[in-house]
């Protein structure tokens, strides 16, 4: 089998962040999030990955190479504009060939992995799809499925009247006749070619898709709180581990990750925390649930709940940072000019709340 991942998109609803950055390169528990989708389909045997990039290839490419530090091999498939998921399988064909393969989107978590799902997948040819649903409380917001005698019967995207609250995930399972769906279909309303529409046109074609309701939890972090949300549920499977240098007079709480070079002098961490390489934590408390990446510093600050991407400071701040995103080479500071006054440059989309 092989593995698609789709890193296309332009990750609008994390500007300002993603203005200047890949969606799929923001961190989670240090992290980038398309990592851990590679090492999903690692995991489960996959070794051929294509990965389709569109305005951010270079970034992409950069952060992932060639596949040789995962042990697999990548090959990249360039996409002109953000056309839909089924876009993205469309122009995969010459990768994909006949082989089955798993797609995955590149900002989705699954907590289970997909290793069961796979080898289900891969051991039964009468299988031509296999979805993954999840039970959501907003099924109107999501691509729904019918399910009728075991089988995906309708997929119908975010319908004003939901027959079922099984939303359809960004994790699919596909054989070749996939490629005849994506170019029989024709764009929806807002010029895309729609994955639910695929999935139903294999349906209507007498072909089998087979759905997998998730138990644990799934994550599309599209969005700043569900960042915190993945970096949350990531952080507490941690195990702590001391690669840097705590000084006497600093605390230790929970399940701490510390990483080399980094220093903590005078603070409290109250785990999960995990603090990135050459990042430095001094006169600060950093309380659970929060990373901060490499080559940062937290002076006389607060911080928890949060996010703080690498190269960023925070310095001499009064009052608790919490529940942010924080991106990359960001300087937050106390400043000494009178008279006091809120001094900001802010980015297109950016939100800050004041005490």
């Amino acid at each position: 089998m092989k593995g698609l991942i789709l890193s296309g998109g332009k990750g609008t609803r994390l500007r300002p962040i993603t203005y200047t950055g890949a969606k799929q390169l923001v961190p989670v528990a240090n992290k980038p999030v398309l990592f851990y989708a590679i090492e999903d389909l690692i995991e489960a045997g996959i070794r051929d990955i294509g990965i389709v990039v569109g305005d951010t290839r270079d970034q992409i490419k950069a952060a992932v190479g060639d596949g040789s530090d995962f042990g697999c091999r990548i090959t990249y498939i360039e996409q002109e504009a953000p056309l839909g998921i089924a876009h993205g399988v469309k122009i995969a064909e010459s990768f994909i060939g006949k082989d089955r393969f798993v797609l995955f989107l590149g900002d989705n978590f699954l907590r289970d992995g997909i290793v069961p799902l796979v080898e289900r997948f891969a051991d039964d040819p009468e299988m031509n799809s296999q979805i993954l649903l999840y039970r959501v409380k907003n099924p109107q917001d999501f691509g729904v499925a019918e399910l009728v005698d075991g089988l995906v019967a309708r997929v119908v995207e975010k319908p004003k009247e939901p027959r079922s609250d099984l939303a359809v995930i960004g994790i699919y399972m596909f054989d070749h006749h996939v490629f005849e769906a994506v170019n029989r279909i024709t764009p929806s309303a807002r010029g895309e070619l729609e994955i639910t529409d695929t999935i139903q046109y294999l349906i209507d074609h007498g072909l089998r898709v087979h759905p997998h309701v998730i138990g644990g939890w799934w994550i599309d972090t599209g969005k700043k709180d569900d960042m915190l949300e993945a970096n949350r549920l990531i952080l507490d499977t941690m195990e702590t581990q001391i690669l840097g240098a705590i000084d006497a007079t600093s605390e230790i709480y929970g399940k701490v990750v510390v990483g080399k070079g980094a220093e903590v002098h005078n603070s409290v961490i109250r785990g999960p925390v995990i603090v990135g390489e050459n990042a430095r934590i001094i006169n600060s408390y950093v309380g659970p649930f929060t990373s901060i990446n490499y080559d940062c510093e937290i002076i006389g600050s607060e911080i928890e709940h949060s996010i703080v991407l690498e190269n960023s400071k925070i310095i001499d701040i009064h009052g608790r940072i919490e529940d942010s995103l924080i991106g990359r080479n960001v300087e937050i500071y106390k400043s000494p000019i009178k008279p006091k006054a809120f001094k900001m440059m802010l980015g297109d989309y950016s939100k800050v709340g004041i005490l």
